[in-house]
Order: C-alpha cells, then structure tokens, then sequence
C-alpha cells in the first residue's frame, strides 16, 4: 500500500476541489498521456530536495528510502510530479515533502485526502 502526493508548478488553487480539478487536469495533460514531457527545471530542483534527505529507491541498501518508486525522477512530467511513498513512511515523508513544496513556491495536493497541503 502507498500514500500518494502530487506536486506542480503553478498559482496555488483558492481551495481543495478547485485543487481537485487542476489535479486531474493536470493527470490528463502530463501523466495519462502517450508521451511524457522531461521534468521542469523546478520540477526537477524539488526532487533533488527531496533526495538530498532520503535516498532514491534505486540507491536504498539498507531501506530507508520512503518513496516506494524509483527512480524519483520518472514520476515527473513537465511541471507536475504524482508520486507514491509507502505507507509506513507517509506521516513523515509528506510531511517533508509539502513543507519542501511550500518553500520553493510549489503546490502540494494530497491525493488521499484530496486537500491542499500544508
């Protein structure tokens, strides 16, 4: 089992169903398609954060790793990265994960719960 996050580049949406709605927008745009598009540049700056506090899937030796995907980087598309963690890690990873988002002036949107993070 996985906790899923999606995180884009973009105006923050006024609330979690406008967010709702831009998220599948952006599904059927950049993840649901024949052809992935590279990562954006702040795309791929927010997965290097992220990787800088805990390893890529494909580098964990000892399990440590929280996403349960790898490489990170292969969920991007564009200006939008849909990816899971496992589930025993999800508290803490999403967590990070959002607080990473908000500083660098992205938008987090918890699937699960289909709200707005932070």
């Amino acid at each position: 089992m996985s906790y899923d996050l999606a995180v884009w580049e973009g105006k923050r949406p006024a609330d979690d169903k406008t967010a709702g709605r831009v998220f599948h927008d952006f599904c059927a745009r950049y993840i649901d398609c024949d052809v992935k598009e590279p990562p954006s540049e702040y795309i791929a700056a927010y997965v290097a954060a992220l990787l800088e506090r805990w390893c890529d899937l494909t580098e964990d030796e000892e399990d440590t790793s929280p996403w349960s995907t790898g490489p990170l980087i292969g969920e991007a598309s564009g200006p939008l990265i849909y990816f899971p963690m496992r589930w025993s890690m999800a508290e803490e990873a999403s967590a990070y994960a959002a607080a990473v988002s908000e500083s660098m002036g992205l938008v987090c949107f918890d699937v699960q719960q289909n709200r707005l993070r932070p």
